[in-house]
């Protein structure tokens, strides 16, 4: 009932909290910054795991030339360590339980010449397994004091579905790091979840262990699902609009998959491609009026182009053999395409980055197999798996920075991955 959608279940190692850092391009010389801890009563079952992700988060901004020496201060201390007078700027942060029984962390962003305050701000959580959201919302804090890009994408939840054995997977939301994770959906065969809209209170789903593959929606807030759509064959939801009120499915009720629409409020679906091979993957193009998808229609994956309600069908992409695994943001496209074709070892598939409006295209990965790409909802970020020397890792691209940043994944297996 599921056989279509076997295929592309593909796997991967799962979960870890450090960060590695994969520079892809040189950038000018960035002020340099270190971490002091001053919590209370934390230091030894939460402050160094604290620590450790905090530093990976500034090394995301790439506003800072991160050091990654671990030293301890009072919170108030007049001066900072010996080691930290070296530096432009020493972040101090200091975490504590309130009388409300609210993990706490205050910190102070200090120049490190004269010990001098200049930011300093206090943020609370009431679950402690929470705390990784408390570092993300400092590092957006720092991020926006110093006028960088926008990155509030740090703080959004990341949707994963995770194969646990061969017909079963449950749904987990995470950071992005993946340092907190929360199973949400288990039991079955549940898999490629796609957040509702941008404030991530509810998420789609597909099911594809009952009597034909269905689609829901979830609250995450309240647990509970509603069924949406089903159809033999094959049922996913690859994009949602602008606006929420349409989102593209996947379907194959006479066998071969089709890209269909679905209206949320007039319960209409609308067939958008018709062709005897394969077309999947669909994804809303600059005002939700154009889509892109994947089709063999050339006898191979790559990436097309059509207008909603339109019958002509653009060739998106004329670089490499097996394109697939497509993201979109308003104009921009980004692509898995195999890079070798190996008969007697692994091959490489690389991320490329490609314009609706020009012939620009932007290699974003350069060795392993990388994919799963999805835009940030600003679209300076893209978020990966990359597979590499039987290393498995979540990966963030920061565009604009030239910089990819990696999380090893330690234990579990990932079936598909939303932002």
């Amino acid at each position: 009932m599921y056989k279509l959608l076997l295929p592309l279940l593909l796997v991967f190692n799962l979960f870890a909290a450090d960060a590695t850092i994969e520079v892809i391009k040189k950038v000018d010389k960035l002020p340099s910054i270190s971490v002091e801890d001053a919590s209370i009563n934390y230091q030894d079952r939460l402050s160094k795991k604290f620590f450790k992700v905090l530093v990976s988060d500034l090394n995301v901004l790439s506003i800072f030339n991160v050091y990654d020496n671990y030293a301890l201060n009072d919170y108030d201390a007049d001066d900072v360590t010996t080691e930290n007078t070296k530096r432009d700027y020493v972040l101090r942060y200091r975490l504590r339980q309130d009388d409300d029984g609210n993990l706490n962390c205050d910190y102070k962003l200090l120049s490190a010449a004269d010990s001098q305050v200049i930011r300093q701000k206090n943020f609370r959580i009431k679950k402690e397994n929470l705390y990784v959201f408390l570092i993300h919302n400092l590092a957006v804090d720092i991020n926006d004091f110093i006028g960088a890009e926008p990155v509030e994408w740090m703080k959004s939840y990341v949707l994963i579905s995770r194969l646990t054995s061969p017909n079963n997977s449950e749904i987990v939301i995470s950071d992005y790091t993946l340092t907190y994770q929360h199973v949400i959906v288990k039991g079955g065969l549940n898999v490629f979840p796609q957040w509702v809209d941008k404030k991530q209170t509810s998420f789609y789903y597909s099911v594809l262990d009952g009597q034909e593959p269905t689609l829901y929606r979830m609250d995450r807030r309240t647990g509970k699902s509603e069924k949406i759509l089903s159809s033999d064959g094959m049922m996913v939801c690859s994009d949602v609009s602008t606006d929420g009120s349409r989102i593209l499915v996947t379907m194959a009720p006479e066998g071969q998959p089709d890209v269909y629409q679905y209206d949320l409020n007039t319960k209409e679906l609308l067939q958008l491609t018709h062709y005897s091979g394969i077309d999947v993957g669909a994804q809303f193009l600059e005002d939700d009026t154009e889509i892109a998808f994947v089709s063999n229609r050339l006898g191979y994956p790559n990436v097309f182009s059509k207008n909603i309600g339109g019958r002509g069908v653009q060739q998106m992409v004329y670089y490499g053999k097996s394109n697939v695994a497509l993201a979109a943001h308003r104009n921009y496209i980004v692509y898995k395409s195999r890079e070798s074709s190996n008969e007697f070892s692994r091959n490489t598939f690389n991320l490329h980055l490609i314009s609706t409006r020009s012939d620009f295209i932007r290699r974003l990965t350069a060795t392993g197999v990388n994919e799963f790409p999805r835009f940030s909802n600003n679209g300076d970020s893209i978020i990966f798996i990359k597979n590499y020397k039987s290393e498995s890792s979540v990966g963030i691209i920061r565009l604009k920075q030239n910089k990819s940043f990696l999380f090893p994944l330690k234990i579990g297996k990932i079936q598909s991955i939303d932002w």
